[in-house]
């Protein structure tokens, strides 16, 4: 009596299809939201906008504001201007991810552009201030990177806010008291950076991105991240 001979299968080859959907699952779990902070007048908007063209993979939410646009500003570009009834519409029907009321203006990021973002596995970017940035932690969890910006000194962000010549002098010491309490919210963040000497600023951030987004975060024992180097970078 032979005994029959069980052919032996080649191993099947993945196909095109569930490749590419291992590839599609892999980006959407590298997608982040960055998060840059700092007082008013310590240099976030500038930074993040010379990262952003330096990264052309990362995207910008557009906050939404009820303050008037400063001299340069554009709608639609450097923020959504709305008025304070559509802003608290928003608001009611938890169409924003994060909102704050800042120096007396309401600000705040529409969530469906970000949810949508990070679903495609994209990372962007968010130009707020800490109470927003403790909201956006709430809501997204370990997706989020908080960086947070020092500027050099209180005398150095003084001469900053006094050079935009864009607030009077009593709205410059509200803004500065207020910057004592944001900076108090530092440790918290995953990162801070001293923001003396913007090329490097911006160039340590942009490593800070581009480890984050491929997964290359490292990690302090105590679970912070820090960034150090001769321009200032601050570990937390």
């Amino acid at each position: 009596m032979s005994a029959t001979r069980r052919s032996r299968r080649s191993p099947r080859r993945p196909s095109q299809r569930s490749t590419a959907a291992g590839r599609n699952a892999t980006q959407k779990a590298r997608g982040r939201v960055f998060v840059v902070s700092s007082p008013s007048g310590g240099g976030k908007t500038t930074v993040v906008q010379q990262v952003r063209q330096r990264l052309p993979w990362l995207a910008r939410s557009v906050s939404v504001t009820t303050r008037a646009p400063r001299p340069g500003e554009q709608d639609g570009r450097d923020y959504q201007f709305i008025s304070q009834s559509r802003f608290l519409s928003l608001k009611r029907t938890g169409q924003l991810l994060e909102w704050a009321r800042v120096h007396g203006a309401y600000y705040g990021t529409p969530k469906r552009p970000v949810l949508r973002a990070l679903a495609q596995g994209r990372s962007l970017v968010l130009s707020i201030d800490v109470q927003g940035a403790k909201q956006v932690r709430r809501a997204l969890g370990k997706q989020t990177v908080l960086i947070f910006l020092f500027p050099p000194s209180m005398a150095q962000l003084r001469r900053r806010l006094e050079q935009r010549r864009t607030e009077t002098l009593a709205a410059i010491r509200q803004r500065l008291i207020a910057a004592t309490r944001e900076l108090a919210c530092a440790p918290w963040y995953d990162y801070t950076v001293i923001n003396d000497r913007l090329s490097q600023t911006v160039r340590r951030v942009q490593t800070i991105m581009v480890r984050a987004h491929r997964g290359m975060r490292r990690q302090t024992r105590d679970g912070k991240h820090n960034e150090r180097g001769s321009d200032g970078a601050s570990p937390n």
